[in-house]
């Protein structure tokens, strides 16, 4: 029985949807017959490069930008939540209900929060929406990063930022399982629609292992109806880089506008 890294990292939260995703990983791996090696002490970008690992999510951003050539695509969840449909999602431009400005473009020279500068849902998606509305290469009066979706919804709740760009399935799971987390807060627009966070697994992965490893996930959602409710998962769409070019696509449309970079 091999050993490999096998980890659900990218939607964590609520508790509901971290232990539905690990019922789902140990019926992937007792049905790939895999041994689950501990990944204590490995960042993200550390476990998405190791050449151990089996299966992970990674975002489609860093999936272009900085781990091309280095991992194999295994494919992309198809959810069916709001605002994710067809193994596509989106993000939520937010505000709090009681901000006076309706409109994006009211939302110029306002407080803006990311949750990472390598997010697609966070940064990509929101940067691709605001270039057409900047100004001398700037839209924001300040941009800060709160390391998390779930950190920069609580920067909207307490008046430490105006507009934010949350990734629809994570705002889909706090809605329903911790409502507490978005009250307060509505949508002022929707981004462009991405292709949903793809699965990953080691460069070393040959085609017919990385078929195996997709059908193994969609006979566990088979046998986990539990887990397909919770998660909202369909079933793991066959994916390549080709999908995700439009991410880069929507960088350089940002790019030609002078919106190089989200401030």
């Amino acid at each position: 029985m091999s050993e490999h890294y096998a980890e659900l990292l990218m939607y964590v939260a609520p508790q509901q949807v971290l232990e539905a995703n690990e019922q789902w990983l140990a019926r992937i791996l007792e049905r790939l017959d895999v041994t689950r090696r501990t990944a204590d002490g490995l960042d993200l970008l550390s476990l998405w490069r190791a050449p151990e690992l089996l299966l992970t999510q990674t975002c489609g951003y860093p999936l272009m930008t900085q781990l091309r050539g280095q991992v194999r695509l295994i494919g992309r969840p198809r959810y069916e939540l709001p605002d994710s449909s067809a193994g596509n999602h989106c993000s939520l431009l937010l505000t709090r209900d009681d901000n006076p400005r309706t409109t994006l473009v009211d939302f110029y020279d306002s407080r803006g929060v990311i949750n990472g500068e390598d997010s697609n849902s966070g940064m990509n998606l929101l940067r691709e929406h605001l270039a057409p509305l900047h100004r001398q290469g700037r839209f924001f009066a300040s941009v800060a990063i709160s390391g998390g979706h779930r950190d920069s919804l609580r920067w909207l709740r307490e008046d430490r930022a105006d507009l934010a760009a949350i990734d629809s399935v994570t705002f889909a799971y706090l809605a329903r399982f911790a409502p507490e987390e978005v009250a307060g807060l509505r949508i002022v627009t929707r981004s462009a629609i991405s292709p949903t966070l793809p699965y990953i697994g080691a460069q070393g992965l040959s085609d017919e292992y990385i078929l195996r490893i997709r059908q193994a996930m969609n006979q566990a959602l088979q046998e986990l109806p539990q887990v397909v409710e919770i998660l909202g998962v369909q079933e793991v769409l066959a994916a390549s880089e080709a999908d995700y070019q439009v991410l880069l696509d929507y960088r350089q449309q940002a790019q030609a506008l002078g919106f190089e970079r989200l401030r």
